[in-house]
């Protein structure tokens, strides 16, 4: 992992309600509760530099990108966002043109709140549409309206914030094509510089997913789509946007050219990143290849007061709290987060940093995928195909276990 500035997660997991498809460490917690939270994480930000050095990995100072993620963010007060950014400051060098994303739910970001983040320097917004059909919206338990959304967006440009980004889901309760396209269509007409779309997860780790497994009737679980209609929409989605000029550049991820997100990049191109808050992760450069740790997914642990308390084990061998990478496993993660990108991955980079033999393990897997259509491998750099992309996790497996091998 080549060293670079670090990419600055925030995580806030308040929310006004839980959406049924949700299976973040987010909730309706009490608001009386951001206080103390804002005050935890400020600690663990002015904490982060000593953190790191016990754990034999290197924190630059040196950022140049801020996401809040959660959960809504935007539902905290002005003052809170002071609070937060005064000890970034203190703790890094932000780049004068740093990624400053704030995630926010529709209606949800309060006037002065929105003033105080320009003047804080937030320049983009990811705003957790979902759906811009009323129908498909209020099913899972979303609380806008699309013409709310569109309002929301038009607020923003207005306040001058151009780099706008919106999630979209396929496969919500009572979707249809037509449906589907109705909400891509609106997403390109509304000039939005970022679409993320997703396809409903359905599994038992969300209210929604649970009730479909087990064959309920709640929260719409028998409106769901299938999963073939689901992936159909998918692949509409991308040929709609693509036409719009919004390019596909992730598997999820859908950019105007110049607007990728640049802290998510950091992700897929193993750069490194550290998080802060309820079930935040991270990843740092040290001696090996890199250290990831991740914090605690309960709100309590994370607020008590002892410091080791926002680690959370990483069972990665079921009894270590840091997980060191080393060199075969930081190999698989170039592949697979490089192969998620539409660029795909140079396999002469792969060779100068894990070594020839290391490469050809995996080639025979690369020749099946490529015979099966999964993937082109034009010269070294090898890319995913649209269907390579739509059965991504089971190219990943086939190449996965071979480099193990």
């Amino acid at each position: 992992m080549v060293s670079a500035a670090v990419g600055l997660y925030l995580s806030v997991p308040f929310c006004k309600a839980k959406c049924s498809f949700c299976n973040f460490a987010s909730d309706a917690f009490a608001p009386s509760r951001m206080e103390g939270y804002v005050e935890r994480l400020c600690a663990e930000i002015r904490g982060a530099r000593c953190r790191a050095e016990q754990m034999g990995a290197t924190l630059e100072r040196a950022a140049d990108s801020i996401y809040f993620g959660g959960g809504t963010p935007s539902l905290l007060e002005p003052e809170h966002f002071v609070r937060i950014f005064a000890a970034l400051r203190e703790e890094f060098d932000l780049a004068k043109d740093t990624e400053t994303t704030l995630e926010c739910a529709p209606g949800q970001l309060a006037d002065a709140t929105l003033d105080e983040l320009l003047r804080q320097g937030v320049n983009r917004v990811s705003l957790g549409v979902q759906s811009f059909v009323d129908r498909e919206a209020a099913a899972v338990g979303r609380l806008h309206t699309g013409t709310a959304c569109e309002g929301e967006i038009a607020r923003l440009q207005s306040a001058g914030i151009e780099n706008i980004g919106i999630d979209l889901i396929a496969g919500l309760p009572h979707q249809t094509e037509v449906s589907w396209r109705e909400s891509v269509a609106r997403a390109v007409a509304r000039g939005v510089k970022h679409v993320s779309v997703y396809m409903l997860e359905v599994d038992e780790e969300s209210r929604l997913g649970k009730e479909v497994l087990e064959g309920g009737t709640r929260y719409g679980a028998r409106e769901v789509p299938s999963e073939d209609d689901a992936a159909a929409w998918y692949e509409v989605g991308c040929e709609m946007l693509g036409e719009g000029g919004v390019l596909q550049y992730e598997i999820s991820n859908f950019a105007c050219a110049g607007y990728e997100s640049r802290h998510n990049t950091k992700y897929w191109r193993r750069q490194p990143y550290i998080g802060f808050g309820l079930d935040a992760h991270s990843m740092l450069p040290a001696d090996a290849y890199a250290v990831r740790f991740q914090n605690a997914d309960d709100l309590d642990v994370y607020m008590s007061g002892d410091k080791q308390a926002p680690l959370k084990m990483l069972r990665h061998d079921h009894c270590a709290e840091v997980r060191r990478v080393g060199r075969e496993e930081a190999f698989e993660e170039s592949l697979f987060l490089g192969l998620r990108m539409n660029a795909g991955v140079d396999l002469r980079v792969l060779r100068d940093a894990f070594g020839e033999s290391m490469v050809e393990s995996v080639i025979p897997a690369v020749h099946e995928a490529r015979e099966a259509g999964f993937v082109v491998l034009d010269g070294d750099r090898l890319r995913l195909t649209l269907r390579g992309r739509m059965a991504s996790n089971e190219v990943f497996s086939r190449l996965l276990v071979t480099s193990a091998a």
